[in-house]
């Protein structure tokens, strides 16, 4: 962020690069103002306000050169009766416009504005960390996905143990019923012994 020094803005513009300079001053100033960013955040309104936040600092810059309305509107491009009512302040952008003006006149207006070179190297230090960050949530779902792997494997082990268990289970009662029948059978052997 850096100030925009608006002390050598010429009040009274006596050639056209002063004028330029003026009419400039007067669009940055009216368009850094928190109202009108809060107003020309509205796509449908931001271009009919810019169009006339334009319209009025040109026409104001140009009556403070000395120019007749008549002069202003040949060389905006715009009727005369848009030209007085942008310098009346009977046009809210002619009032907001002319407001700037006077707060540069006073010394007063101070801008704080964000240059393109250190929001883009803020946005590039984001977006780096954003990549991290990224990088870092793939190695997560790919642990995760390691997890998940690990517990289908358990649960087709704790399936298989479960069918080992009822294996194990038919086997004992077979063979409960095995020694069963071999006990009938040494039974048996013993009376058909004995009897010989």
């Amino acid at each position: 962020m850096e100030k925009l020094d608006l002390s050598n803005v010429p009040l009274r513009p006596t050639s056209k690069r002063e004028i330029k300079l003026l009419e400039t001053a007067l669009i940055v100033g009216t368009l850094y103002r928190p109202d009108i960013m809060e107003l020309i955040k509205d796509p449908l309104e931001k271009a009919t306000w810019l169009d006339s936040l334009a319209v009025a600092a040109a026409a104001l810059a140009r009556e403070k050169a000395g120019y007749t309305v008549s002069q202003i509107a040949e060389e905006l491009g715009r009727s005369e009766t848009t030209i007085r009512a942008h310098l009346s302040g009977k046009t809210k952008a002619g009032k907001i416009v002319r407001e700037t003006y006077e707060k540069i006149a006073r010394g007063e207006l101070e801008l704080t504005i964000p240059f393109i070179s250190s929001e883009a190297q803020e946005l590039r230090e984001e977006l780096e960390r954003l990549r991290h960050e990224n990088e870092k949530l793939k190695r997560e779902i790919e642990k995760c996905q390691d997890v998940e792997a690990v517990r289908k494997q358990l649960e087709e082990i704790r399936q298989e143990i479960e069918k080992l268990e009822a294996e194990k289970r038919e086997l004992e009662t077979r063979l409960e019923e095995c020694s069963e029948k071999t006990r009938l059978l040494d039974e048996v052997r013993k009376i058909v012994c004995s009897s010989e």
